[in-house]
């Protein structure tokens, strides 16, 4: 345990250098959302391709694990979904709740930490997770705000879900690498270096990104933030390993990874969603600041048990 905190300590080292930095306000709010857009749209979206174009098509879909976790995660996105109602609120929050009960920071943190913790076999399964996360959740959430908005569930919102999934450069990096991967295509020295170096620049600036962009989060509605933080750092995880371990019978290295996927803290892009649909934006941010805080010792946690089962 201690060898694997010391391990991902740097990781928190450096989102902790960015929330000083912007906490001492010598980073700006303007500067935060630019260094995020270089990460998002070029730094990382150079990685996941680099990444991609070196896996098949078979090392992100395998079925069985993508049913196990997509079942698992259901599960307590639906758990989140009726405590929230039976807290009278509306179908709109409790779609934003769950999604904070599901959807961890896979891209910025999960797929650089991973990698280097648990070796380039790991970039396969946290890839699925990815995928799963953006394109079934990340729609769902959509639909239900939308539908809900409406009154009715209008063919209309599938083109909106869709323009949206080609609008991020995560899913179409990822799929832009593995067709490149399908064609049998080696990458040209130049442009490999290209996406190393440009790639190289993801994990210090989405660490340093997410620091500074905490440091603008304030921690409001405690007891729910720390309900909605219980749910994606202890139930998310357990639960897929449930469901790989037990359910599905998966227990190989690529099962492990997942579960280590399923272990880390809400994802930024949530609060984006919520203020952007104008729901619960400041509990959402109070989830992502608590949960990425106790993320430090519960995912070297889940790491260390995952990693000596190996």
């Amino acid at each position: 345990m201690l060898a694997i905190f010391l391990k991902t300590l740097p990781f928190f080292a450096l989102i902790g250098l960015g929330y000083g930095a912007g906490r001492t306000r010598f980073f700006s709010e303007e500067a935060t959302a630019y260094l995020t857009r270089f990460v998002f749209y070029f730094a990382l979206s150079a990685m996941i391709f680099r990444f991609a174009a070196n896996l098949s098509l078979g090392d992100v879909l395998d079925w069985t694990l993508v049913g196990a976790y997509f079942a698992a995660s259901l599960t307590v996105y639906l758990i989140a979904t009726a405590v929230a109602l039976l807290r009278r609120r509306g179908l709109e929050e409790a779609a934003v709740e769950a999604q904070c009960a599901v959807i961890g920071n896979v891209g910025f943190l999960g797929l650089p930490m991973l990698a280097l913790l648990m070796g380039q076999g790991a970039i396969g399964p946290v890839m699925l997770v990815l995928s799963t996360d953006l394109i079934v959740f990340g729609s769902l959430i959509v639909i239900l705000i939308t539908g809900s908005r409406d009154g009715r569930f209008s063919p209309l919102i599938l083109r909106t879900v869709g323009l949206g999934l080609l609008k991020n450069p995560m899913i179409m990096s990822l799929v832009a690498g593995l067709a490149w991967a399908r064609l049998g295509l080696a990458i040209p020295v130049p442009m490999q270096e290209f996406l190393t170096i440009l790639g190289g620049a993801a994990t210090p600036g989405a660490l340093f990104a997410i620091g500074a962009s905490l440091a603008g989060k304030s921690a409001e509605r405690i007891s729910v933030a720390g309900w909605l933080s219980f749910c994606k750092l202890v139930l998310h995880p357990l639960a897929v390993a449930a469901a790989l371990l037990l359910v599905a019978g998966a227990d190989g290295f690529e099962a492990r990874v997942i579960i280590a996927a399923a272990s880390l803290p809400v994802a930024g892009n949530v609060y984006i969603l919520a203020q952007h649909f104008g729901v619960a934006p400041q509990r959402v941010s109070s989830a992502i600041l608590i949960s990425t805080a106790v993320s430090i010792v519960t995912v070297s946690l889940v790491i260390a048990l995952v990693s000596t089962a190996v």
